[in-house]
């Protein structure tokens, strides 16, 4: 407890640069921790609708009635693919002037604009995990910097120099760096993470706009 006390106090007792470096990195560390709860969120949500959808898929049901069902619901993920990609290829192949190939190429081109929107909702503020991770650690040893160089300056003005008139501004700097370190080692792992998740949902959807351009293409020349 006494020592708590005493990390608080080195905190209050630090120089304003300090403590400005100390307050950006919390705040970081506590955005990212609010980024790494609510994306854990999202791509475990979107890796179980995607399983959930993929045995719909071929589980035989019809084309027309899979997307009955998804005009009832809320699409997202491998979903939003399917069905951008059958409500182009159904409007095109009832114009009269559109040949299969086109009412395909529609489709396909439809599900590429469809992924790419995903894709950037899948990674979204990944790019944020990323910056605090690599410049955490800097941010913080500026401050060291900062609180050692304070500290040896404030040595000019004495006579005769002890450790224990340095010893409470290296402390508080050194808190700088440690905190650089807590913020920054939670963000590099979950942006590793996440971004593993990332592109294997990617790989998943591709796959699947792959295999469904060749069911409608068959569909198309039947």
């Amino acid at each position: 407890m006494q020592g708590e006390l005493q990390v608080w106090q080195l905190v209050l007792d630090a120089s304003w640069m300090v403590k400005f470096v100390m307050l950006i990195l919390l705040l970081a560390s506590v955005s990212s921790w609010m980024i790494i709860f609510r994306k854990r969120q999202v791509l475990n949500e979107a890796t179980k609708r995607a399983e959930n959808f993929e045995e719909r898929f071929w589980s035989g049901t019809s084309l027309a009635t899979l997307h009955q069902e998804m005009s009832d619901t809320d699409p997202t993920g491998m979903e939003t693919l399917f069905e951008a990609g059958f409500s182009e290829f159904t409007r095109m192949q009832e114009q009269r002037k559109s040949s299969a190939d086109r009412a395909v190429e529609g489709a396909e081109r439809a599900m590429r604009i469809a992924l790419t929107r995903e894709t950037d909702h899948l990674e979204h503020h990944l790019s944020f995990l990323a910056t605090v991770g690599s410049t955490s650690p800097y941010i913080g040893l500026f401050g060291t910097v900062w609180g050692i160089m304070t500290s040896f300056h404030a040595l000019a003005n004495v006579n005769q120099a002890t450790i224990a008139m340095v010893a409470p501004g290296i402390s508080e700097a050194l808190i700088a760096t440690a905190m650089g370190l807590f913020a920054a080692i939670p963000a590099v792992i979950a942006y590793n993470k996440y971004s593993n998740q990332v592109e294997r949902l990617e790989l998943r959807y591709e796959n699947f706009k792959e295999e469904f351009s060749s069911i409608l293409h068959r569909q198309a020349h039947g």
